[in-house]
């Protein structure tokens, strides 16, 4: 995908890269991105591949900060309350957009407590499952399922979350049932998965290579459109008979609230020029990550349809996740 790189203006450039009167250019401090999800998943690899970079051009260390749980809503509701000054952050995969569909009783509004930053990047989700299921393709999963009701069990990162919503797609358009089972982020799901607590899981796709890889799991489809390049040989789930199933998710950057503009658009150039970095780029793409970029405004944009979006799916699925 061709990203839109956008310039940010001399104005805001000249503030933060000088001050203005007595004040500090930003960032003049580490700046903590906290990470919706426990070590090991998605979220988690993408964090740590672009901030790597972006510790470099701002100048400053970005401390990554794990907050799993609650299909990311300890970590949204820790920086929906932070400081606006730009050095609490957050990065959230697209559970960010599905919240207010789970949690009628948030203390804090999705679109009215955050200011988008930047999409980082985007990615299918790879159905996997323990090689003790005896199936080898996503045809197989669905007769197994429909000869031995309630016999499977499929893993998600939190209720809701979008494993979660891949799952109960997959139940009802292939019309079989299957149980959730809810972990604290992706890695704990993964390390489930391979530990046989669980049959099957919507993983993020770097979450789930090295294991198919290592030949602990077995990927039977991806949940995109088109199939991944990182892993040719697996087939998307549509074209093995489930004509129109599509699921793709995405990791997003937000500031709270009321975070100077000038600093959103900083951290909007830093990680556009970040994911423009060839090594950046290989490294993404190696686990089946494209690297998106663009403006904060489309970013807010594309939030808005999501969170509309993912409300219809979690209400005809009746998911409604449970009191914090």
């Amino acid at each position: 995908m061709k990203m839109h790189v956008p310039v940010l203006s001399a104005a805001a450039l000249a503030v933060l890269l000088t001050g203005a009167g007595n004040a500090q250019p930003y960032p003049d401090k580490p700046v903590r991105l906290v990470v919706g999800s426990a070590p090991g998943g998605g979220n988690d690899f993408v964090a740590r591949v672009v901030n790597a970079r972006l510790s470099e051009l701002l100048g400053k260390q970005v401390i990554i900060d794990n907050r799993g749980g609650a299909g990311g809503l300890l970590g949204t509701e820790i920086v929906a309350h932070a400081s606006p000054d730009g050095y609490t952050l957050l990065q959230m995969f697209s559970n960010f957009a599905i919240l207010p569909s789970l949690h009628p009783r948030l203390t804090f509004d999705v679109e009215r407590d955050f200011a988008p930053i930047v999409n980082v990047a985007s990615t299918a989700l790879i159905l996997v499952v323990h090689p003790g299921v005896p199936a080898n393709s996503v045809s197989e999963l669905i007769a197994y399922a429909k000869r031995n009701p309630d016999a499977l069990n499929f893993a998600a990162p939190g209720v809701g979350s979008l494993g979660h919503l891949a799952g109960e797609l997959f139940k009802s358009m292939a019309k079989v049932n299957m149980t959730h089972v809810a972990y604290k982020g992706g890695g704990p799901a993964i390390a489930a998965l391979v530990g046989r607590e669980v049959h099957l899981y919507f993983s993020t796709v770097p979450a789930a290579l090295a294991q198919v890889k290592a030949g602990r799991l077995r990927a039977l489809g991806v949940t995109s459109p088109k199939r991944l390049a990182a892993a040719p040989a697996v087939p998307t789930i549509a074209e093995q008979g489930l004509r129109g199933f599509d699921v793709v998710g995405w990791f997003g950057m937000f500031a709270p609230a009321r975070a100077p503009s000038a600093v959103v658009e900083l951290l909007n150039d830093r990680v556009n020029k970040s994911l423009a970095a060839p090594e950046v780029k290989e490294r993404l793409a190696s686990e089946g990550v494209e690297p998106e970029g663009g403006t904060p405004v489309s970013f807010a944009n594309h939030v808005k349809r999501e969170i509309r979006k993912w409300n219809a799916v979690a209400r005809q699925a009746g998911v409604v996740a449970r009191p914090q």
